[in-house]
C-alpha cells in the first residue's frame, strides 16, 4: 500500500508561496493527494496520526472564517499541533518586527508557519528568514493558493475534468488574490479562462495573465461551465475611492440570478470563494441552488490544506513499508493518470 498517490513524487518544495511558480505537475500531486484525504472526513474517527509530533501556527495578520479555521482542523485531522496567532494581542503593537515574531514564534519549535498578510509578498520574505516550511494563506491582492487549489479540486469532482473548460470569474478581479490564483492554476490545466465585471474592477491588463476580459456577463454567459462569483470588496473599493455602480445595479448587470441561470448552460458549475454578500454576487436562490457547489468548496478545502501540511512535511516517498501507511491512515488516492485530460 502506498502511503499516497505516486503523483506525489513529482512534489519537492518546502514552501507553498503561489500557484504562478507551480508546475502542473505540483498542483496534480496537492490534488491527488487531497483525493486521498478526502476519505478521512466521512469517518466516525476523523483523525490520522500522519503528523502527529509536528507544529503548525497560524499567523493571521488579516481576518478569516474559512480559511484559518480550516487550516487549523485540517492540522488536527493529522495530529498536528496546533496554534492560532492573534496579531491585536501580540508584541507587535509595542513595536516587534513582522520577522522578529515570525522567528520568536519558530524558536517555540514551529514546523510550519501558515501566513496571511495584507502585504504582497510577505511570507515569500518570511521564507528566506525561517527555517519553517511557510504556507501563503493569502497576501494582499497577490495570490490565494490553497483557494485556487480548492477551487481545481471541486470543479475536477463535478465536471470529471478541468482541460477543454471555459470559467468565468466575475465580480472585483482588480482587488483579488483568489482571481489571480484561479487565472494561474486554470491555464495550467487547460482551461479558458474569462474575467467579468465592471471596468473600474476589471482592468484590460489582466489579458497579461492569459486570460480573456469582458465587461458584460450576458454576452459570455452560455459559454461558460463555470462561474467563479468573487465577492466585492468594498472596504478596499471605498478606501481607493473607486467608482463602483449601486448594489441593485451589479445586481442586475453582473449578479448571478435565476433568470440568468436560465439563459446559462443546464449543468453551470456555481463556486463563490466566500463570504458571500447575498443579493449582490448571488441570489439567494443560486447560492443554496442545485447548480452550487459552494459548500463542497468550503470541505475540499479541508482536503486540500490536509494535503499541502502532508506534502510540506515531507512524506512524499511512493513506496513506504506497509506498516507506515496503515499508521497513517491513508489510503491509496486517484493518481493524475486517472485525470488524464
Amino acid at each position: 500500500m502506498n502511503l499516497a498517490p505516486a503523483s506525489t513524487k513529482a512534489w519537492h518544495r518546502k514552501h507553498l508561496l503561489g500557484i504562478e511558480e507551480l508546475t502542473r505537475e505540483e498542483c496534480a500531486a496537492i490534488l491527488d493527494t487531497a483525493d486521498s484525504f478526502s476519505e478521512i472526513s466521512s469517518r466516525s474517527r476523523k483523525k490520522v496520526p500522519a503528523l502527529q509530533g509536528r507544529v503548525v501556527f497560524n499567523l493571521f495578520f488579516e481576518n478569516s472564517t474559512r480559511t484559518r479555521t480550516s487550516f487549523s482542523l485540517a492540522a488536527k485531522r493529522l495530529s498536528a499541533d496546533t496554534q492560532d496567532f492573534s496579531a491585536a494581542t501580540s508584541s507587535l503593537s509595542k513595536g516587534e518586527s513582522f520577522i522578529d515574531t515570525a522567528k520568536n514564534i519558530e524558536a517555540m519549535g514551529a514546523d510550519v508557519l501558515v501566513v496571511r498578510h495584507s502585504t504582497p509578498g510577505a511570507p515569500h520574505l518570511l521564507a528566506q528568514h525561517v527555517k519553517a516550511s511557510i504556507i501563503n494563506a493569502g497576501d494582499g491582492a497577490h495570490e490565494h493558493p490553497t483557494q485556487a487549489l480548492l477551487d481545481l479540486l471541486t470543479i475536477r469532482r463535478a465536471k470529471g475534468k478541468i482541460e477543454g473548460l471555459t470559467v468565468g470569474l466575475v465580480g472585483d478581479i482588480a482587488h483579488s488574490r483568489v482571481a489571480r490564483s484561479n487565472i494561474h492554476a486554470l491555464n495550467k490545466f487547460g482551461a479558458h479562462v474569462i474575467v467579468c465585471g465592471p471596468p473600474t474592477l476589471v482592468p484590460r491588463s489582466m489579458e497579461r495573465l492569459g486570460c480573456e476580459v469582458a465587461h458584460h456577463l450576458d454576452d459570455v454567459l452560455p459559454r461558460l461551465d463555470v462561474v467563479n462569483a468573487l465577492r466585492i470588496q468594498f472596504e478596499r473599493i471605498h478606501k481607493g475611492f473607486i467608482p463602483f455602480p449601486s448594489v441593485s445595479e451589479y445586481l442586475h448587470f453582473y449578479g448571478m440570478t435565476i433568470e440568468r441561470m436560465r439563459v446559462a448552460k443546464p449543468d453551470l458549475l456555481i463556486l463563490a470563494p466566500g463570504p458571500i454578500n447575498r443579493g449582490v454576487e448571488l441570489t439567494p436562490e443560486v447560492a443554496d441552488g442545485p447548480n452550487s457547489a459552494i459548500l463542497d468548496q468550503v470541505t475540499n478545502g479541508l482536503a486540500v490544506r490536509m494535503a499541502v501540511l502532508y506534502l510540506l512535511s515531507g512524506r512524499t516517498h511512493p513506496h513506504p513499508h506497509e506498516h507506515e501507511a496503515h499508521a497513517a491512515g491513508i489510503k491509496p488516492g486517484r493518481t493524475a493518470e486517472h485525470h488524464a485530460e
